[in-house]
């Protein structure tokens, strides 16, 4: 249900943490974060439920409370069955306890185009566009930050004009769903992280696929680049994206970045956990976008492994950083 606003105290916190190039950001939904006491710890995550299945493990303390026990996102994909039951029953449990549920939407037609460890997704662009809008239904008056398609804007090499034509069309209506059906979530969406294209383009890319109508961009998803790396290229983002009259906060994935990237991607190993989640940080927010031990795919430490799937050791070792 719907919650009243909490005390103005909570507002002005964040009117503090939220970098300066970001204070003329028009404001497209009413604030989830004043509506509810903190962020969702999902009790029925990979690593939470890999704990409850092996609890005399030598590794499950530290998976506990280094990892299971803090707010992170939960994925929804072509995986999760019906998608207005899933999300609606997931925001549900969040409300439930007073708390913000963080959810990531990943089920583009043609998702990882580059990286083809997470391809898949919706089975055309009808089918994504009915989906997406049963995504946002289903939240509904909910409180909600909601990040939208990872790589969707930084995957333009591998694909056609068409293809690029197509994408930022689905992405822009998307966010107009969630501006019309979901009007205390924010949205946010994806904008790749600071190593992979160059602040103008992706303003450029951002603008043409609706971002005036999103809350922000959100940056880092499944990556590991550090914090300030990400602030940096957010706020020469943000800039850019003042050349079409409007600007936009940011939120950075914490959820590996302790250690930095080593160059690569897909499951590189001596990473380790990041800041956990929180307001402020050099961004609007520092969030856990990705579960940290959850693998990239068949690749680095996650050999033999599939996209999404839970490898404990890799989480263990990521709590220590080696």
């Amino acid at each position: 249900m719907k919650r009243p606003t909490r005390p103005r105290v909570l507002a002005a916190a964040l009117a503090l943490v939220v970098p300066a190039v970001l204070l003329g950001a028009p404001a497209a939904h009413a604030d989830p974060l004043s509506q509810t006491s903190g962020f969702y710890v999902n009790p029925n995550s990979s690593p939470a439920s890999w704990v409850a299945a092996n609890p005399g493990d030598g590794r499950a303390a530290a998976i506990r409370t280094q990892i299971a026990q803090k707010p992170m996102a939960s994925w929804f994909g072509n995986w999760s069955g019906d998608i207005g039951s899933a999300v609606g029953g997931y925001v549900g449990a969040a409300d439930a306890v007073d708390k913000l549920p963080l959810l990531v939407a990943y089920n583009l037609p043609g998702r990882d185009a580059c990286g083809g460890h997470s391809g898949g997704g919706a089975g055309s662009v009808g089918a994504y566009d009915a989906w997406i809008a049963s995504f946002a239904a289903a939240i509904g008056n909910r409180p909600a930050v909601v990040v939208l398609e990872p790589d969707s804007l930084g995957d333009f090499s591998c694909m056609s004009q068409a293809q690029v034509n197509d994408r930022v069309g689905m992405l822009s209506r998307a966010l107009g769903q969630f501006r019309s059906k979901a009007p205390n979530a924010w949205a946010y969406l994806d904008a790749g992280n600071s190593g992979w294209v160059d602040a103008a383009t992706m303003a450029q890319r951002l603008n043409s696929a609706g971002v005036a109508n999103a809350h922000g961009f959100a940056l880092n998803v499944s990556n590991y680049f550090t914090t300030g790396e990400n602030a940096n290229y957010g706020n020469r983002v943000a800039s850019e994206l003042r050349r079409f009259g409007y600007s936009k906060p940011f939120v950075i994935d914490t959820s590996r970045n302790g250690t930095g990237s080593n160059g690569q991607w897909c499951n590189p190993g001596g990473r380790r956990i990041g800041t956990p989640s929180q307001l402020g940080g050099g961004a609007e927010m520092l969030l856990w976008l990705k579960t940290p031990g959850e693998s990239d795919g068949n690749c680095g430490v996650g050999a033999g492994s599939s996209a999404g799937q839970f490898l404990p050791e890799v989480a263990y070792k990521m709590i220590y950083g080696y």
